[in-house]
């Protein structure tokens, strides 16, 4: 005869009610008593049948993620950790693209797709960043990246300022001391951009280095050819450049192109230091030092939230900062 929730209940101790909260993801329930269902439901074999509870608490199985744009590396890949994240809850996961400057975001928000989802994990990029009545919708909302703040939902972010300064003291601890930056937004108030580029001047001015807006290189969009754009721009400037920090790492992958092909050795002419710590900062040539922001936190943990959203819970809107790291590679290794 197939497990049911009565024998998981029986065998770990608890109520099947406790069985039910730890299978649907609410956030509430003491480690130890997760754990003995957990174990519970993996020595009995316990399979939840998810159509069927899907349909008794008339939700669709399904959550919403909206990003700027897959073509950027970053988005690609924590659409991977969010669908594994996701998968780990019983959910699928419907990808939505809102364009790189946010033209499609109202349609995400409020279109006929949110009748196939539970709740939307949202990564904002054009909204205001003081007044946003779009967020004010009737189903379990996430927030994604930096753009909007004190929305009265939960938002999971990562450590822009905090990371963008470490990678900037990095190329400095290298013997940097005339460092780029790549990704620049002239006017930017808040965003991503923004938030690195504040990262940036602080690390300059720990070490004692002025800001030279020579070697700030503009790029709206972040992809590739815009980064390749840039680094052409602050060298064709006439500014000394011995570091590079690019804002993200595909930023960093055209940086690189640039830099090689004005026969530019990295990173004993030029050291280069990325964000996001893509898959292919590895593969580089040489392999691209980065900051790993934390993606697969963001993912568990906005869905983590989400789970709980969606199960009825009503609780203050939190703001998670993930925690991040500096990879070191080839790129900025001079010793």
């Amino acid at each position: 005869m197939a497990v049911t929730m009565h024998d998981v209940a029986a065998r770990a101790g608890v109520s099947i009610k406790t069985v039910s909260n730890v299978i649907n993801g609410y956030p509430h329930i003491r480690p130890t008593t997760r754990s003995r269902v957990e174990d519970a439901i993996e020595a009995l074999g316990y399979q939840v049948n998810v159509a069927a509870r899907n349909l008794r608490q008339g939700r669709t199985g399904m959550i919403g993620l909206a990003v700027p744009e897959l073509r950027v590396p970053y988005f690609a890949e924590l659409a991977y950790s969010v669908m594994n994240a996701a998968e780990a809850h019983g959910l699928v996961l419907l990808i939505e693209q809102t364009g790189p400057h946010g033209e499609h975001e109202g349609e995400v928000l409020r279109g006929p797709r949110r009748r196939l989802t539970d709740g939307l994990l949202f990564s904002p990029v054009a909204m205001d960043p003081v007044s946003h009545p779009e967020l004010d919708v009737d189903y379990p909302l996430v927030l994604l990246g930096e753009r909007v703040f004190d929305a009265g939902v939960d938002h999971v972010t990562m450590a822009n300022v905090e990371a963008a300064r470490a990678a900037t003291e990095h190329l400095v601890a290298e013997g940097c001391r005339h460092i780029a930056v790549v990704g620049y937004h002239a006017g930017e108030a808040m965003g991503s951009a923004a938030l690195r580029f504040e990262g940036y001047r602080q690390g300059l001015a720990a070490a004692g280095l002025e800001f030279d807006p020579r070697l700030a290189g503009e790029a709206e969009r972040w992809v590739r050819a815009t980064g390749a754009q840039a680094m052409t721009q602050v060298l064709d400037s006439g500014a000394p450049v011995d570091g590079v920090f690019a804002m993200n790492d595909a930023l960093a992958l055209g940086a690189l192109h640039v830099l090689h092909a004005r026969g530019l050795r990295v990173p004993e002419d030029v050291a280069v230091v990325g964000f996001d710590d893509i898959e292919d900062a590895g593969y580089s040539e040489p392999p691209l030092s980065s900051i790993d922001p934390g993606r697969d936190e963001i993912a568990h943990r906005a869905v983590e939230l989400l789970v709980a959203r969606i199960a009825g819970h009503d609780a203050a809107p939190q703001r998670v900062i993930a925690p991040y790291a500096l990879v070191e590679r080839e790129s900025t290794r001079r010793g």
